[in-house]
This record gives C-alpha cells, sequence and structure tokens, in this order.
C-alpha cells in the first residue's frame, strides 16, 4: 500500500501521511550471533544455564504493529523501558528491517538516539557537527551555513573545540539536539534524547521543536516525561511488550498509561512518592577535598573546568549536585572516581568508590546483559563468588529478565539504566557516585531506585547524584550543592539550593 491521503475520523479533514505500518514485527534471537564472538569468552567465568527454553531465544520488542503518522504533527511514544520504543524508532529510521509487515516512510529521517550517540569521543565537538551532517547526507557548504547557528543555539561555548570525552552527557544532548534540528530534516526523531538536558535547555528545545514542525513533516518524540508529552505533543502512541495499548489524545492516553503504573492510585499527581531521606549522619568524614582545580587546553586557550572546589562529606549523607550542562557537574565525579587527576588541591576518599557515570557506561556493547554483569562485577573488583551470589537479584531487579541474554547493542537507553543502576546499587559500595544515570528510567523505574538508594543508606557510607530532577534533589537528597562554571556557588539545604538556582534560571529567561 503506497502512502496517500487519508481522512481523519470524522470524515472531515485530510491529512497527508508521512508513515504507515502494517502487522509491523521484529525479533532478535537472543542466543550470540556471529559478530558477538567476543561473548564466548565469557564462558570461562560462569557456566551457562543449559536448559534454557530455546523458545525464549526469540524475542520480539515490536509485534503486530498497526499505525499511521501525518504531516504535521508532533507525535509522542511513551511506555515503561524496554517496552519497544527505541525499536520502534530503529525501524522508522531503517537501521532496523521488520522481519514481518511492512513499514513506509515518506521523507528523509534524522534521528537522535540518546545523548549524541554517533559521535566521536576523541573528535572535538566542532568535528562531530560535520561528521554528523555529512553521515546525514548534508553538503559541507550547508553545514557551513548553519555551524554558528548551532553552536549558539546549544550553549557550549568554548567547549565546541575540546574533545567530546570530556563533554557531560548534558552537553552531548545539547549539541546532539542543535546538529539534528538546525539540519532541518523531513522527519526528525529524538529517542530520549533531551532527558538529560538541565530545564533551561529542555523548553528552550521545545520550542525549536514547535518551529520545525513548520517545516518539517513530522516530529516523533519519546520520552518518559508525561508532563513534557502531554504539553508538547499532539499525540501519543503508548507501547507496551511491544504492542500498541493505546494511541490518540495525550490527555486521555496518559490517563489511561497511569492508572497501569504499578504501586500508583489512578487520581494522584504525577510525581514519584518518595518519603523524606531519615538516615544518622555520623561526624566521620568520607570524602574531603579542598581547593581542588583543573583545567583543559582548548587548542591555544586553557579552560578551567573546575575552581577552587572545596567540600567535605560526611558518612550517611545523600548529596545531589545541580546546576546547568557545562557546569562542571559530572567533571567532579570523574576527579571524585579517579577518572580525571586534579591540576591541584587535596583530595581524600575514605572507602569503596563505585561509579555509574551516564546509563551504560562500561558496558561491552558486543556481550550480553548477562556477560556485562560479570564484567562489571569484575572491573569493580568484586570476586565473581560474590557476583554470582547476588546475580539473580540483580537481574529481579533490573526487570529485564527476558532481554539478559540478548547483547546490550540491542538495548534502549532505558534498559542500560535499569541494568548499569542494579548492577552498581546490588553490588553495595561504600561511596555511590550516580552522574544523571536515572534520566532515562521510566517512572516506575526511578521510584523503585530512589527507594533502593535510600535503602542502601544503611550499607553505604555516602551517595552523591548528579540531577536535573529538583523534586528528586529535595527529597531524596540530604543536603545540595549547586555549581556552576566549575565552582561551587551554595552548599546546604536542598531546599534553599534549589530555589536559588531556580531563580538565577528565572533571571537569565527575563534578561532575554
Amino acid at each position: 500500500m503506497s502512502l496517500t491521503q487519508q481522512k481523519s475520523n470524522q470524515g472531515q479533514e485530510i491529512k497527508e501521511v508521512v508513515i504507515k505500518a502494517s502487522n509491523l514485527g521484529v525479533s532478535f534471537n537472543t542466543q550470540f550471533s556471529k559478530d558477538d564472538y567476543k561473548s564466548h569468552l565469557m564462558n570461562l567465568f560462569r557456566k551457562r544455564d543449559e536448559t534454557q527454553d530455546v523458545k525464549e531465544r526469540d524475542f520480539w520488542p515490536i509485534k503486530n504493529l498497526e499505525f499511521s503518522a501525518h504531516k504535521g504533527e508532533v507525535l509522542g511514544i511513551i511506555g515503561s523501558n524496554g517496552s519497544g520504543k527505541t525499536t520502534l524508532c530503529k525501524l522508522i529510521s531503517g537501521i532496523l528491517l521488520p522481519d514481518e509487515g511492512d513499514i513506509q516512510v515518506d521523507g528523509k529521517v534524522s534521528a537522535l538516539f540518546s545523548l549524541g550517540m554517533g559521535f566521536k569521543k576523541e573528535l572535538t565537538g566542532r568535528e562531530n557537527v560535520y561528521l554528523n551532517g555529512m553521515m546525514l547526507g548534508i553538503e559541507k557548504k550547508v553545514i557551513d551555513e548553519s555551524i554558528d547557528k548551532i553552536l549558539d543555539f546549544s550553549g557550549i561555548g568554548k567547549f565546541i573545540d575540546k574533545p567530546m570525552k570530556y563533554y557531560s552527557s548534558g552537553m552531548k544532548a545539547r549539541l546532539g539536539f542543535s546538529v539534528a534540528a538546525f539540519m532541518e530534516p523531513e522527519i526528525l526523531i529524538l529517542d530520549e534524547a533531551l532527558n538529560t538536558g538541565d530545564t533551561e535547555f529542555s523548553e528552550k528545545a521545545a520550542l525549536k521543536i514547535q518551529e520545525l514542525v513548520n517545516k518539517a513533516k513530522l516530529v516523533i518524540i519519546v520520552t518518559h516525561s508525561l508532563r513534557y508529552a502531554k504539553k508538547y505533543c499532539n499525540r501519543l502512541i503508548w507501547l507496551e511488550k511491544g504492542v500498541i495499548k493505546d494511541q490518540g489524545n495525550p490527555n486521555e492516553v496518559i490517563k489511561k498509561y497511569k492508572e497501569t503504573l504499578p504501586e500508583k492510585k489512578p487520581k494522584k499527581k504525577n510525581k514519584l512518592e518518595l518519603k523524606k531521606t531519615e538516615v544518622e549522619i555520623k561526624d566521620t568524614t568520607v570524602i574531603k577535598a579542598e581547593n581542588i582545580n583543573l583545567s583543559f587546553k582548548l587548542r591555544k586557550e586553557t579552560f578551567q573546568a573546575l575552581r577552587e572546589v572545596s567540600f567535605e562529606v560526611k558518612e550517611g549523607e545523600v548529596i545531589g549536585i545541580i546546576g546547568h550542562n557545562g557546569a562542571g557537574k559530572s567533571t567532579l565525579c570523574k576527579v571524585l572516581t579517579k577518572i580525571l587527576t586534579p591540576d591541584d588541591g587535596y583530595l581524600k576518599m575514605n572507602g569503596e568508590t563505585t561509579a555509574l557515570l551516564n546509563y551504560g557506561t562500561g558496558f561491552n556493547a558486543q556481550l550480553t546483559g548477562s556477560d556485562n554483569i560479570f564484567l562489571n562485577g569484575m572491573l569493580l573488583g568484586i570476586p565473581k563468588e560474590t557476583v554470582q551470589e547476588r546475580y539473580e537479584d540483580i537481574i529481579d531487579f533490573s526487570g529485564i529478565r527476558k532481554s539478559i541474554h540478548a547483547p546490550v547493542k540491542g538495548y534502549s537507553s532505558g534498559m542500560k539504566a535499569r541494568l548499569g543502576f542494579s548492577i552498581a546499587a546490588t553490588l553495595q559500595p561504600d561511596i555511590f557516585i550516580i552522574d544523571e544515570a536515572l534520566s532515562t528510567g521510566d517512572m516506575h523505574f526511578r521510584k523503585k531506585a530512589s527507594e533502593k538508594i535510600q535503602e542502601m543508606m544503611e550499607n553505604a557510607k555516602a551517595v552523591l547524584i548528579v540531577s536535573h530532577s529538583m523534586s528528586f534533589v529535595e527529597t531524596v537528597c540530604t543536603r545540595a550543592i549547586w555549581m556552576e562554571k566549575g565552582q561551587i556557588l551554595f552548599d546546604g539545604d536542598p531546599q534553599q539550593a534549589v530555589r536559588l538556582y531556580k531563580e538565577k534560571i528565572d533571571a537569565r529567561k527575563n534578561k532575554v
């Protein structure tokens, strides 16, 4: 069936069909494929379950999908982690081919999968702009015409000429969105690509999306933020276990979706229902930082990433670290985990540290989720026997058992977030550092993970969390550090930190 114009249900309005899916399905074999040769090496570390049912090896993340997308829409796709959202986006963009059914797309697709996917970390941001543009088939002279607008919109300043390995996840998200948006695609897909962006940039991006709709044929947004979906999308598709549960008016679809969320009552507000963290904060110092400075060479200039950063963390504290993208939050986390070495200053860590820097950091894409559990455990110096003892607990908590024997390269960002957090949390570190790693999780998992963090305080010495969720920081954290331009502007009560930070954002908006 070719793409044609289609009448609305009322029989009055004529809509141009941009995407048409009929009986769409795709399957993955959860056993090793020929390009997953590295997975066989993991047999040296553990025994496989020889009794695994062969039927379970064929996993259908998408099955029997029927839908149309029309010109001028901002189409939102919602659903829990592992529901098939990312797989559907890959089918639309042509990265995956269907195993059954048919999908027809009328237009050139630009897809931004998660933050900065496709960026080369050794290249600068500027070089990656050109690389990504040309990979999308855009002529160099067209990129030349747009480069200044892209850089200005991204707001990452002098970082544009710095290798992307130094970027925070939020900065990658900013630049990735800016490239995709300013190349003026016919169909733009944003798969959880703005979840790590700060509030100010998210609102700016939302306005840009509205502008894009007037030029592009269609914008598709995968999001876990129901408030965002309700505000900016004019139609929603709700996916669950690879099938469409409902589609249509955002208010109606969201209402039905919320009623299915575990441990949620239908008429309650869309917020994480978290209890205030109550722990005994002891006098023992777990982290002590004094006058930490860190700079990077940017061609002929020097960029000061951290400036005279000083703070102490006492045993029992849950510290929230807030600030806009590029404020120095991720750099600080990398210093605390000894990935980066400061130029000067004093730093002492009293305990074993486990860090979850973004989702899926440290995962080997060719290995299965199961193998990555053992690989990550061993990289953290945890004995194989200990990982084996907690293996089932990790899988149960992650909620992705059906996909645990599939290569991680096929996981959605939400599934990576689930598994990454589950590994790190279940292995019970002394000091747990989480850098924007829960931004892609669905509402139920974020609640579950938040409760786990509070539970961990019975055994862990301290938890540090980088987050753009102000309600999370106010509720879960016992203290908050607000950073800007590599400096600590405030260190103290979470509510006061959030209030001051929001006031600064509002002041910047009023100036514009």
